[in-house]
């Protein structure tokens, strides 16, 4: 099989766009695959944070990736599609399915020269941790209010539309977790949920904000100085709240140990925030198995520092599929994977013309 020059890749969500726009900028086609309606993955429903002025989270380079990718003739998009076969012999030769909007399901084969992995995160699921998600209507996970935040522009709870006047954050739920087996930091839950934090402190100042930590991880000086800022603004408790339980007056009451009191305390909220983390992609071992890709043993791919492996000559990954990554460091992952897979194809055909 001689495969075209172009390269496959799987997953729309930041890091894969930046591959493609990459490779399109260096004059390189790629096939864009995402198994969602939508390209963009999660971020695409992040709001933005910025107050006065902008924040760096990362939400409105998303849309603009989004423009361009699907306006740039260097991009086959696929949306809707998932990958029911793939192999590799002198490049890949890829079965990809495809739900049309009259309900039937296409199938095309598409050979390409070398493959993108970037089919990002699974984020964690808190059903069965004591904070009553699922249970409680107004329990919410950090997504949810990134949804809200966009839609509604301030947080309102969902049992009756009303703006809550306590709301409390409870980070770290599934992540640095050793019963679950989840030792890893997800980077970003932190920054995240403080920016939200003080959107919403700005939008309606008379809300109460507080913040249940193990430890803040302030990644970069920049972040350093906006956490100097908004700690002046929220509650801050140093505690990993064990239970939580609703109140006759449709309050949500969190039990938990002050460490600095040596006591269990007990405060209520209006609404509750769960900063969920980032887990391994759904998708990710079933791929690395059909490209003889190791996975380590939290689950993401272990991958070089330009996104391949030595193992797998052609395949290469980038993103949150290789481990927790900020919006910033997903798009820098997608640049460099877009630069190995070019130099990939391009010793590919110094090859063919020498041999």
């Amino acid at each position: 099989m001689t495969a075209k020059k172009e390269v496959l890749i799987i997953g729309g969500g930041v890091a894969g766009l930046s591959a493609a726009l990459g490779l399109s900028q260096l004059g390189i086609r790629s096939v864009l695959v995402d198994k969602q309606a939508c390209l963009g993955g999660f971020a695409a429903q992040y709001a933005c944070k910025a107050t006065s002025a902008c924040v760096k989270c990362g939400a409105c380079m998303v849309m603009e990736k989004i423009s361009r990718a699907v306006e740039d003739p260097n991009i086959d998009v696929l949306t809707g599609s998932r990958i029911a076969q793939i192999s590799s012999s002198e490049g890949f030769k890829t079965v990809i399915t495809q739900k049309a909007s009259d309900g039937r399901t296409r199938q095309q084969t598409r050979e390409t020269a070398a493959v993108i992995l970037a089919c990002g995160f699974k984020p964690f699921d808190p059903e069965n941790k004591p904070y009553g998600y699922k249970r409680f209507t107004n329990v919410v996970t950090n997504l949810d209010l990134e949804r809200m935040l966009r839609q509604d522009s301030v947080p309102l709870r969902p049992s009756d539309g009303a703006a809550p006047a306590r709301m409390a954050f409870i980070q770290c739920v599934g992540s640095r977790d050793a019963k679950l087996g989840h030792l890893w930091c997800s980077k970003v839950c932190c920054a995240s949920a403080l920016r939200m934090a003080r959107l919403i402190k700005m939008r309606r100042p008379a809300t109460e904000m507080t913040f249940f930590y193990i430890d803040v991880q302030t990644f970069g000086q920049e972040f350093q100085r906006f956490y100097d800022d908004v700690r002046e603004e929220v509650h801050m408790i140093r505690a990993t709240p064990g239970d939580v339980y609703r109140t006759p007056d449709d309050r949500l009451t969190v039990v938990y140990y002050d460490f600095n009191s040596g006591q269990s305390r007990e405060e209520p909220f209006d609404m509750l925030v769960l900063s969920i983390g980032i887990t391994p992609a759904a998708d990710a071992r079933d791929l690395a198995a059909k490209l003889n890709l190791p996975t380590g043993s939290s689950g993401f791919l272990p991958v070089a520092a330009n996104g391949g492996n030595p193992e797998t000559p052609g395949v290469f990954a980038a993103g949150t599929l290789c481990g927790p990554m900020s919006i910033a460091e997903s798009v820098a992952a997608g640049d460099r994977a877009a630069q190995a897979a070019a130099a990939y194809l391009q010793g590919n055909i110094r090859a063919e013309v020498h041999s």
